[in-house]
């Protein structure tokens, strides 16, 4: 069994925070990740024209700041590349392919018990890690989510998950639904109608379209003229109906709640859109309702009505799995979120934290790494 002070699970951006935090104090830190390589999710499983869809300074990770030769809002390959130095400069060594099976704390040597399996060429082997505390990095982006939909396995053409997405090309002059309407499926979109796909979304629930320009204003309007958040989203909502006017005649809903109400209570980001929405009204991209079941190749919506589709791509979001290898009730809820809000989100009992897991971005990871490893240092 292998001892430390500190064993993080996850080398997504919010374990990287904490070991560069912890690295900073000298507090002894072992990352698992099961993936082979850091930050996976960027690294293997975005598509290709992917940006940040916030301001660099909104995404930086605790202790170093993106480097000013980069644009306002950097391309993957730039956060990437930024995510590769922050590990060398702060020398953060993860374990890699190693998938968590079960965390428990022992009650009589006062320690975190971590079991893990070796997932490389089909091997069964197990290691096990013994550690005072124990965060919680896992990410909330960490398992990818296919809804059941009836008849899909019938489907004689292609239908993959956001995750497997690189670029449009590959699709050019084919029958494409996408299945989701959140940002990642709304850029996809995008993506198959510059390429020249016969490009089709369904939209579930009711959402909030937001620009880059409006979201800098909203910003602004509670950074620096500090205006009550009841008026920032009231703005807010006044900008988006401004700039995109009556969503119904396209057929979308816009949401009753505001855009950051919404994010609060459900974990739900405003769309930023990107150029999706003009080729929606210019009618190159077509809006459908909820998908409710598959014949063959037609997919059939909410409304009775049925298309034929070549491919189907599901940009239908994330689960996260914490729940199954994780031997507590008090931090995380079924889903694997902070059962508490914020500030108070990343502190359990134990010894037990976890960071970016209370639906704040890399903002909140970058707080939360912070906050993890100052509270460790007082306890030791």
């Amino acid at each position: 069994m292998r001892e430390t002070t500190v064993i993080v699970v996850g080398a997504g951006p919010s374990g990287l925070a904490t070991a560069a935090s912890l690295n900073l104090f000298s507090i002894p830190n072992i990352v698992l990740e099961r993936e082979d390589c850091f930050a996976p999710l960027w690294q293997k499983k975005s598509y290709d024209r992917l940006h940040l869809h916030l301001p660099k300074e909104a995404c930086e990770l605790a202790h170093m700041p993106m480097p000013a030769s980069y644009p306002k809002y950097p391309s993957r390959i730039q956060f990437v590349q930024y995510l590769t130095d922050y590990v060398s400069r702060f020398g953060i060594r993860p374990a890699y392919n190693r998938l968590v099976e079960s965390a428990s704390f022992d009650e009589v040597s006062e320690k975190w018990k971590v079991k893990v399996r070796i997932v490389t060429g089909g091997s069964d082997e197990f290691e096990e890690y013994s550690g005072r505390f124990l965060v919680v990095a896992s990410g909330e982006t960490s398992d990818a989510f296919v809804p059941e939909v009836e008849g899909l396995s019938s489907f004689p053409g292609k239908f993959l998950h956001s995750t497997q997405f690189k670029c449009g090309k590959e699709y050019a002059g084919k029958n494409v639904l996408v299945v989701g309407s959140g940002n990642s499926g709304m850029e996809i979109a995008l993506d198959l109608a510059n390429y020249g796909s016969k490009t089709s979304i369904a939209f579930r629930s009711p959402v909030h379209i937001l620009s880059k320009e409006i979201m800098q204003v909203s910003m602004f309007l509670a950074t620096y003229l500090h205006l009550p958040f009841n008026m920032v989203e009231y703005l807010t909502v006044l900008l988006s109906k401004l700039v995109y006017g009556d969503l119904t005649k396209y057929g979308i809903s816009r949401h009753e709640e505001g855009p950051f109400t919404v994010k609060a209570k459900y974990g739900k980001y405003p769309i930023i859109d990107l150029g999706t929405f003009k080729k929606i009204k210019s009618g190159e991209i077509q809006v459908l309702p909820e998908l409710t079941s598959i014949r063959g190749s037609e997919a059939v919506f909410k409304n009775g009505k049925s298309h034929p589709f070549d491919v189907i791509i599901f940009a239908t979001g994330f689960k996260r799995s914490t729940n199954k290898w994780l031997k507590d009730d008090d931090l995380l809820d079924d889903n694997g979120f902070a059962k508490l809000k914020p500030p108070n989100n990343w502190k359990g009992k134990r010894g037990l934290y976890c960071a970016g897991l209370a639906g704040r971005g890399l903002a909140g990871a970058r707080m939360d790494a912070k906050k993890i490893a100052d509270d460790i240092t007082t306890l030791l």
